[in-house]
């Protein structure tokens, strides 16, 4: 077995990487995937999207340490384990993240990492149904949905907002990010558009793509300084694949790292005492962990119009029968159609919390704490300031990696949950919701103090599954990857995926990382760069 590139990971990027580097026609390409194939109406249905997110068949379903500042709570940290990975079991949520957050990375050294510069490269995939503009592209593979809004709670959700003074936008993705809005999805003729469906489905008849899945990397040979091959488990039989140009890690924030230390790249202390040989002492491998945390306000609905009957028995029938015969009704929404995004203080130079809202109470796992009609809005902060770490539970690659996030561990993350809490309640009072709202389930009327809040968010507090940053990026001598994703001091190498981003995006971060990937896919064919595309942003600043 002996290919021109080997990608580790079908996922967001892994998917797009294969579609891109094989198209020359020429260059032999493996993709390798740990899960199996895609195939299930529960992926492709997207309001069935609970089933995938907390069962482990398509997921790998790791779990946090006790996190310290949670009260030793352990967190769920669902990461897809199938062809798409990550974007075949998530909310199918097309958010870029703002402007700033890009010109943030680049002001870090990274040339060619600016908003003007990423940019293209989220256009260059996308096909946007509404049309093209100055942000926006069409004809690309990625299929961008807007979902119809017809709920009566979505249209006093976006009333409210501009009644709160913190303003309306009608594209999160385009001049104004702040506001409250219609959400962007990933949805195609009714059903999930994972970068399976998008990148790799359409690339599949090409000869010089082999794609295996159950396949599992073991390790990653380096030799002289150059990575020269990897060790995977197809089935029950070990082998050995050899690459001629380069081997790339899409594994994610969770996987990369932990193949990389299982190859003698990472901090050389752990390693030793994991009973590994260090080919690389590179201390930043794992570290820097981030993720975005949000919470649930949730409200009763005192008119029947939320969509709490879809939740009972003989209605998701119906809705399934719908689905299934005509990609329509209920089951074509993943039901996150409309957010929102503002700013906490008058010193933040773009948002810094984001609101997705539901017309239900109900949590992750689909358990629903309301016997009835309810609406919720998710909160949370965007650039949080706690960092955790990943290390190696052993040196065996079928033990799950630790995972310790330290979430809440600054206590600016904590202020602001207060101020997103504080602030969701200014907008749910406003009077576009008089008609619907009952009594505030959580975190409560009486939960008003700092203290209360606080003790609310620490039990309640959840994952909104954006794990980044434990490969990142960067000029310094201990970022892990360089701007082009190639690993230190390792030839022949590079990882790109969520893991590189050097902090997190304000938004969801599945978009950002088919965006990575189509860039990193022009630098490692030697195309050039695409053009800056300067264009005005909300909040303009001098």
């Amino acid at each position: 077995m002996e290919y021109d590139y080997i990608i580790i990971g079908a996922g967001s990027a892994g998917c797009v990487l294969a579609n891109r580097l094989s198209e020359d026609g020429k260059s032999t390409v493996l993709l390798l995937e740990a899960g199996g194939r895609d195939k299930s109406i529960f992926i492709k249905m997207p309001a069935a999207l609970a089933y995938p997110l907390n069962g482990t068949r398509f997921n790998w379903a790791y779990w946090s340490e006790p996190e310290p500042y949670l009260d030793r709570r352990r967190m769920y940290c669902p990461r897809g384990r199938v062809l798409g990975g990550s974007s075949s079991i998530n909310g199918m949520a097309y958010v870029r993240g703002h402007a700033r957050d890009y010109d943030r990375w680049a002001s870090y050294g990274l040339t060619g990492w600016d908003y003007a510069s990423v940019l293209p490269y989220f256009m260059k995939s996308e096909n946007r149904e509404l049309g093209g503009d100055a942000y926006h592209g069409t004809g690309g593979t990625l299929n961008v949905h807007r979902l119809p809004m017809e709920n009566p709670l979505h249209q006093a959700w976006l009333k409210a907002g501009e009644q709160a003074g913190i303003g309306r936008t009608n594209d999160q993705n385009g001049y104004r990010q702040a506001g409250t809005g219609p959400m962007d999805n990933t949805i195609r003729g009714g059903e999930r558009l994972s970068t399976a469906r998008a990148f790799l489905e359409p690339a599949l008849s090409r000869k010089n793509l082999d794609v295996r899945t159950r396949a599992k990397v073991l390790k990653i040979d380096i030799t002289d300084g150059r990575a020269t091959a990897v060790h995977l488990r197809l089935g029950k039989q070990e082998t050995k694949a050899r690459a001629r140009r380069e081997i790339i890690l899409s594994g994610g924030t969770i996987n990369s790292p932990q193949l990389l230390m299982l190859s003698g790249i990472g901090p050389a202390q752990h390693l030793q005492k994991m009973g590994i040989d260090v080919t690389v002492d590179a201390p930043d491998v794992g570290a820097n962990l981030q993720d975005h945390l949000e919470v649930y306000a949730q409200y009763k609905c005192i008119r029947p119009v939320s969509i709490y009957p879809l939740t009972q028995p003989l209605s998701k029938l119906r809705t399934g029968l719908e689905w299934l015969l005509k990609r329509s009704g209920p089951g074509a929404s993943c039901q996150f159609e409309t957010g929102g995004f503002a700013t906490l203080s008058d010193v933040a130079a773009h948002p810094d919390i984001q609101w997705h809202f539901l017309p239900l109470a109900i949590d992750y796992d689909g358990k629903n704490p309301v016997r009835g009609h309810g609406f919720q809005a998710h909160v949370g902060p965007m650039r949080p300031k706690s960092r955790g770490r990943i290390t190696l539970a052993s040196p065996n690659p079928d033990d799950a990696p630790l995972i310790r996030f330290n979430y809440l561990e600054d206590p600016q993350d904590r202020a602001d949950f207060r101020a997103g809490l504080r602030l969701t309640r200014r907008l749910v009072s406003q009077p576009a919701f008089d008609p619907y709202r009952g009594e505030e389930i959580q975190p409560g009327a009486h939960m008003d103090s700092d203290e209360h809040l606080d003790a609310f968010v620490r039990a309640r507090v959840e994952s909104a599954y954006h794990p980044v940053g434990t490969c990142r990026m960067g000029t310094d001598p201990n970022a892990v990857v360089d701007g082009a994703g190639k690993v230190r001091h390792v030839d022949g190498l590079r990882v790109i995926d969520a893991s590189i981003m050097p902090d997190i995006v304000s938004g969801n971060t599945n978009a950002p990382t088919i965006m990575i990937a189509e860039k990193m896919a022009d630098a490692i064919r030697g195309i050039a760069p695409k053009d800056p595309v300067n264009v005005p942003v909300y909040p303009d600043l001098p």
